[in-house]
């Protein structure tokens, strides 16, 4: 593709007003302008028409989990799978033991000649020397989100090889945290004493069900510990992202404490937003947090739709479906998400009435990258910008096939259901990576994002 051409005749969408006709002028893989259709330009500057279609700025995922499919070619597969839904960055999860300095230079190793869009990590922090090096963590490598599993306490993360933490621990986290300016503490936010005491009595059950895999997470573990992450945060002012959210009980509880301490950001995954408790996928849609009940569901949407929802994401896990074809407490949890996010927000949203255009972007791109310090370049299409664009056809039923969207894993939770709305086309910084379903990128082309720290 040129270094610079001029996009036609598309309606834009951008967070917080109304789609509106626009065209767009790309020089040298930036927003360099910004005009009305049909505003005359060099004859020289080459085209592309995009007249019927709707742009997004590109979107962004800012819950992947690398490590969980084939450990380096991952990063071809689940960024070609990513940009295939029309994603043009993504931000992916490290849970490791070891210092995350070795961890980081490893996995640029395998990044840097494998990735089709733009990425980025979270590290999670585990252990006392974690928290000791947050502050070179940001300052070498640009990571200035860390995230924290309040469910592994004593043994809870040994299978991981982890050491247990504590209330102690988590102290000195949001303490350490509240002394960096721009840094997000994300919050896995369970109970585990509850859990484990309830998970004893359910694990003779002869044929258990999903509805028996949330009756052992129930909504008070999750909304109990949002209230504690939120309090440790507000004594130390330190800022704190709940990935995940999925219940009534836990955002109320972030609705009510943000009247007293607005710095708590949310997020929520589609597969809470179209699948409840009494699903027959077995254990196939086993997650954590688990499927919930339809009024969870229908909360999910409200919060969406009254802003007390910050972020949708995917908690992609690109793990082979015979992982989870194992006896029921013993399958593996998640599953791949990325490719169908926007698909689901604009079939079960927008066509239902649920949520408008401009609000689907501000959850997939401007929230995610001005949460996670990327707004100077990401998730908007203001001159000066990254020219990340999400050409999206409105219009398009495709029914889901998990073999077209290219992830190392071999399955969707929507496989067979019909989604309309899908996008057409990906371009990360002026490069087409993406056109009708064909990855047309090449690997390597995505750069690592280093996110400086942001003033609040």
């Amino acid at each position: 593709m040129s270094k610079e051409f001029v996009v036609r005749h598309a309606q834009i969408v951008e967070a917080g007003k109304d789609p509106a006709p626009l065209d767009l002028l790309i020089r040298d893989g930036k927003i360099a302008g910004r005009f009305l259709p049909g505003t005359p330009v060099d004859a020289s500057i080459s085209v592309i028409e995009a007249q019927g279609l709707h742009i997004f700025p590109g979107l962004i995922d800012a819950h992947v989990h690398f490590g969980f499919g084939e450990k380096i070619t991952e990063y071809s597969t689940e960024t070609a799978y990513a940009a295939q839904g029309g994603f043009t960055s993504i931000l992916g999860y490290f849970l490791n033991n070891e210092a995350y300095g070795a961890v980081f230079e490893r996995e640029q190793e395998y990044a840097r000649a494998r990735a089709h869009i733009d990425y980025g990590f979270h590290f999670s922090v585990a252990n006392e020397e974690h928290v000791r090096d947050m502050a070179a963590y940001v300052r070498d490598y640009g990571v200035t989100s860390f995230k924290y599993f309040m469910n592994f306490k004593g043994e809870e993360g040994r299978y991981l090889g982890l050491d247990g933490t504590d209330d102690g621990y988590l102290f000195n986290l949001l303490r350490t945290a509240g002394c960096m300016d721009g840094v997000k503490v994300v919050c896995h936010t369970e109970n585990i004493e509850i859990v484990n005491r309830l998970r004893t009595a359910m694990k003779d059950l002869d044929a258990p069900t999903l509805k028996d895999w949330a009756s052992v997470k129930p909504p008070f573990t999750e909304a109990e510990s949002c209230i504690r992450a939120m309090y440790f945060a507000e004594h130390f002012g330190a800022h704190i992202y709940i990935p995940h959210l999925s219940t009534r009980m836990a955002l109320d509880e972030v609705r009510r404490w943000r009247e007293r301490y607005p710095h708590v950001y949310v997020e929520t995954c589609p597969h809470y937003l179209t699948h409840d408790e009494d699903s027959q996928l077995g254990s196939l849609g086993r997650a954590n947090p688990p499927f919930r009940s339809k009024d969870d569901v229908a909360a999910m949407w409200e919060g969406l739709q009254d802003g007390s929802i910050n972020v949708v994401a995917s908690d992609h896990v690109p793990r082979k479906k015979a992982t989870k074809e194992r006896p029921f407490w013993l399958a593996s949890q998640g599953f791949p998400g990325t490719a169908t996010i926007l698909p689901v927000l604009l079939s079960e949203g927008y066509h239902k009435g649920r949520l408008s255009l401009s609000r689907i972007a501000e959850v997939l791109t401007e929230a995610p990258s001005q949460i996670f310090g990327m707004a100077s370049a990401k998730g908007s299409l203001s001159v000066g910008a990254d020219a990340d664009l999400t050409f999206v056809d409105l219009n398009l039923s495709r029914v889901v096939r998990a073999e077209e969207l290219g992830s190392y894993s071999d399955y969707s939770l929507y496989d067979g259901w019909s989604l309309k709305g899908w996008p057409v086309r990906t371009i990360v910084r002026g490069e087409t990576i993406m056109l009708d379903g064909e990855i047309v990128g090449k690997p390597g082309y995505g750069r690592y994002l280093s996110r400086p720290l942001t003033s609040r």
